[in-house]
């Protein structure tokens, strides 16, 4: 198992890209130690980069542009892998590749080979991506019993396990899964095995990725399938929903293709970025790195990848409504499944339609006081006040009809007689309905 593998991460570039600019020797390069790193790049993107005869043909490239003295302005390590970085783009068109400057970084990679050094190493990633809760950014039961998973990037499951485990428990009893990858820039394949094989049965063969990749010249050719066993209860029969952005790269969109290919994902949002190879960073010389890809993933049905177009939704909505949107199909899903459940639909649909305004003549007209209560306007909003102790903000669903902060069980309606405000109408999730008269 390819383990600590950043799988075509955007983060790690621009991580890479603020290293290299205070990492950056600043003393000038002579014309030697350009060619000298040229060169070893060439070496190194030919044992390494997906395309063997490609690299060839790219190295030669980058030759010719140091030949041609295309690289002689630039006088420090950082300004020249800018100038490397945007010449291999320019000669694969494939986004994922970046030269950086990080001496740390060679070190480091030569210190793997040292047991104990690697142990030290692991334990620094440990720590960097507990600040980052291994990915996990947000998690929440919505409305109508749908799981919600906020998701930054998929985390090495060798240090993030337990925290995606406590989340696979957190949605195991849900009606339906919502992920949201919109902003996740790839990370490890493993971690997104491991998420993905609970929406699968144990007991039945299940690939969901299949790949190869080269490592320093060695060739490694392996699938990834459907885990037999897992910290939480299976989802099988539960819908599954991803949010989808043009930012969700590599490995979040190879979570996002093989569920949707296999049948097991409705995608909600805008075209993904179309990362699809896996990458490596390499060492190059002493002070440089290349994020390289290195291998290709194909899915399990056609065996295709999407591999600069992206992957399309199935309900295509800007990134910024895409929640809202899968929320209601995700309880429309929950009441086709069990018509009993209906009724979750009807009373939450008006709080996941578009937020609704209230003019200030409006406003006016319903601040009063009514029995055993009271509405106040503060801040342009309407404040509901009962028992001159407990005080929530009212939500405006459209129409007459506001719901209450924090509460879900029932909701307001005004009563308005020949155009006034007459009373204030409690309406109860069950159906049942209460007024309070209007005192003022």
């Amino acid at each position: 198992m390819v383990r600590s593998r950043k799988w075509g991460s955007l983060l790690a570039g621009m991580t890479a890209l603020l290293s290299s600019a205070v990492m950056a020797n600043e003393a000038p390069l002579t014309p030697a130690e350009r060619r000298a790193v040229v060169e070893d790049l060439g070496r190194t993107l030919e044992a390494n980069y997906v395309f063997p005869d490609k690299a060839k043909t790219i190295s030669a490239t980058l030759r010719a542009h140091l030949d041609k003295g295309d690289y002689d302005d630039a006088g420090d390590k950082a300004a020249l892998a800018d100038e490397l970085t945007r010449d291999l783009i320019a000669a694969s068109g494939d986004l994922h590749f970046f030269v950086g400057v990080d001496p740390g970084f060679v070190a480091d990679y030569a210190a793997k080979r040292d047991p104990a050094l690697a142990a030290g190493l692991q334990a620094k990633e440990r720590q960097a991506e507990q600040r980052e809760n291994f990915g996990f950014t947000d998690l929440r039961i919505l409305d109508g019993n749908v799981a919600y998973v906020g998701l930054s990037h998929f985390a090495d499951p060798e240090i993030g396990y337990d925290t995606a485990a406590a989340a696979m428990r957190f949605i195991e009893n849900s009606d339906a899964v919502i992920y949201d990858l919109r902003y996740n820039n790839g990370g490890a394949l493993e971690m997104a095995q491991l998420l993905a094989s609970q929406f699968f049965r144990g007991d039945k063969d299940q690939e969901l990725f299949d790949y190869y990749y080269s490592d320093d010249g060695k060739r490694v050719e392996r699938g990834q399938w459907v885990l037999p066993a897992l910290p939480a209860k299976r989802l099988t029969g539960k819908p599954v929903y991803i949010l989808t952005g043009s930012t969700s790269f590599s490995a979040a969109e190879w979570f996002t293709y093989s569920l949707h290919k296999l049948g097991r994902a409705t995608l909600v949002g805008e075209r993904t970025a179309g990362g699809a190879h896996p990458v490596d960073r390499k060492p190059v010389g002493h002070d440089f790195f290349v994020q390289v890809p290195i291998g290709q993933i194909k899915d399990p049905v056609d065996r295709t990848d999407f591999e600069g177009q992206g992957v399309t939704p199935d309900h295509a909505v800007a990134s910024a409504d895409a929640l809202a949107v899968a929320h209601r199909l995700a309880l429309a899903d929950i009441a086709r499944a069990d018509p009993a459940k209906k009724a979750d639909v009807d009373w939450f649909a008006p709080a996941l339609a578009a937020p609704a305004r209230v003019a200030p003549a409006d406003l006016k007209a319903i601040a009063g006081r009514y029995e055993g209560r009271r509405i106040d306007i503060v801040d342009g909003k309407l404040l509901y006040t009962w028992r001159e102790r407990f005080r929530l903000q009212l939500e405006p669903l459209g129409g007459d009809l506001f719901g209450i902060e924090g509460v879900r069980d029932f909701r307001f309606r005004v009563v308005r007689k020949s155009g006034k405000v007459v009373a204030l109408q409690r309406i109860n999730r069950d159906g049942t309905t209460t007024d309070y008269a209007r005192l003022d």
